[in-house]
């Protein structure tokens, strides 16, 4: 048999299965679960290259680390500003990574900030993608610590790079009158020896966008949106167990008036394969990336609310600049130039790609938002 086709196979008969075991019914937060971390089988736990310049490699997506250098070279200013600010207090100058992919962010940022880091530790839950970084970053021998879970207790500086946007989502949709959750049902398959598909279902629900009720009048029917409770749930343990230090999440996203604006009627939900994006999630499951933009105030208010403070929020562009690329790029020849414009152009990652900086019991003014912070617009 194809190893594709098995793979396929297994990852839809465990779906159809807890499908069944939930009577029927899936939340879709559920389902996205499944279909990207299912041990094994999930699109994360292949093993199977994701990472990369273009659909000629193999691979599905581009992460800025990937597409140029000079993403973790300039991202390292404020990691060691942050880095410098915890020592200041009298912590730990560890260096923490969620999510590392490819192990490129990591790599860039060990190479710059050199004997100044002297542990980085990643947090990965994917055991692929935990070899693959093994295997990148073995030239920093034992500085490099890896963990398959959030550590009780960690200081220093985090960084996540596109970590929130694929974390499971709940989708919800408005008919004009009443809002539903939708979830994902079984369908009966065409033959004996083949799979059933999946199919949407909406179900009333009491959940709704975090926005003004009588603002839900100005929505067309049949609006569609996601809500974050994992991403938020993840940002709340974090200030948990940040004891001091300060974290940077860097990912594609808006801010909630943005977010959920009436004209964003399919909402923001989209997959990825070969470089092509598609809007439909149930079809070749565990092949393809599924995420969902960030409402980066409802990332804000848990961080605020769970005792961190957000210490800043901006476009990725501005970020950079802030921390020096322009600098890095003069007198650079067109191949260091073409991908490093695609970091700041408005049109490419520039303007999309937001950095959120939340932090706990640092003194410090970070530099990546000396200018542009748009900490007022969340």
């Amino acid at each position: 048999m194809n190893p594709t086709a098995d793979l396929r196979g297994r990852l839809h008969a465990s779906i159809a299965e807890c499908i069944e075991e939930a009577g029927g019914w899936l939340p879709f937060d559920r389902f996205m679960a499944l279909a990207l971390y299912e041990p094994a089988l999930g699109y994360y736990a292949r093993g199977e290259r994701l990472f990369g310049h273009g659909p000629g490699d193999g691979s599905d997506f581009v992460t800025a680390p990937e597409l140029s250098p000079l993403f973790g070279a300039t991202l390292a200013v404020q990691v060691l500003q942050a880095l410098d600010a915890v020592q200041a207090a009298g912590g730990a100058p560890a260096l923490w990574e969620f999510g590392a992919g490819s192990g490129a962010l990591a790599a860039q940022l060990l190479d710059a900030l050199g004997e100044r880091v002297q542990r980085c530790h990643v947090v990965e839950l994917s055991a692929p993608l935990q070899a693959r970084q093994r295997e990148r970053l073995a030239r920093f021998g034992e500085r490099v610590v890896w963990h398959a879970e959030l550590p009780a207790r960690l200081q220093g500086a985090v960084v996540g790079n596109e970590v929130l946007d694929a974390m499971p989502v709940q989708l919800l949709r408005w008919d004009g009158q009443r809002w539903f959750e939708r979830g994902v049902v079984a369908q009966m398959a065409d033959r004996a020896d083949a799979p059933g598909a999946f199919a949407w279902a909406d179900r009333p629900t009491l959940r709704r966008p975090p926005t003004d009720p009588a603002s839900d009048a100005a929505l067309p029917p049949g609006y569609l949106t996601e809500i974050h409770p994992q991403a938020e749930a993840f940002v709340r343990t974090l200030a948990d167990r940040l004891a001091l230090g300060a974290a940077f999440f860097i990912d594609y996203g808006f801010p909630e008036h943005e977010y959920f604006h009436p004209q964003r009627v399919d909402g923001t939900l989209m997959c990825h394969r070969a470089h092509l994006a598609d809007a439909d999630p149930l079809a070749d499951i565990g092949e393809k990336d599924i995420t969902a933009h960030v409402n980066f105030s409802a990332i804000a208010l848990a961080a605020q609310d769970a005792g961190l403070d957000v210490a800043g929020y901006t476009s990725q562009a501005r970020f950079l600049l802030n921390c020096g690329l322009l600098e890095r790029l003069r007198g650079a020849d067109a191949r260091v130039l073409a991908p490093a414009q695609k970091l700041l152009a408005e049109h490419e990652m520039g303007e999309l790609f937001k950095v959120i900086a939340l932090s706990r019991g640092l003194d410090w003014q970070p530099l990546g938002f000396a200018a542009g912070d748009r900490r007022h617009r969340l």
